[in-house]
């Protein structure tokens, strides 16, 4: 889904508001989350639903649940590319293992469907602390004059 933009000639990059940013996530179900524990950082592409104001994903035990375990402040991004246009949005938050039943009970209401056929037993919410989206009007770098 693309947010109407209007692109001046001089800056084809538009500055996304929290509202425009958070529909473009909403709209998207691919991300990359980014994860940092004992000095090493990691990227790792996931799926998604953002839900009431939070993201949710799943996972299986390994290095994701580890980190995220280790080290809550995550940063998430998802994007996306349309012909002439494209997007991004970047998260801060922090992210939390639901424990509660009703609370895995809500997310598994989301019907969020893992990638591959693996087991991905843990729900993951990040809770966002900043959200910042850019829209981008893609063509050639413009002549010197």
């Amino acid at each position: 889904m693309m947010v109407p933009m209007m692109f001046t000639h001089d800056d084809p990059v538009l500055v996304l508001d929290e509202e425009q940013s958070w529909k473009l996530l909403e709209n998207t179900r691919h991300g990359r989350i980014v994860l940092s524990a004992a000095g090493e950082t990691d990227l790792f592409p996931v799926n998604y639903r953002a839900h009431d104001g939070v993201l949710l994903m799943r996972t299986a035990p390994g290095t994701k649940l580890a980190e995220l375990t280790i080290n809550a402040n995550v940063l998430f991004e998802a994007d996306g590319i349309f012909g002439e246009e494209a997007w991004s949005v970047v998260v801060k938050g922090t992210a939390r293992v639901l424990i509660q039943d009703q609370e895995i009970a809500d997310a598994e209401a989301l019907n969020l469907k893992s990638w591959v056929p693996t087991l991905k037993d843990f729900y993951v919410e990040i809770k966002p602390s900043q959200i910042n989206g850019r829209h981008f009007n893609l063509g050639e770098q413009p002549e010197r004059f």
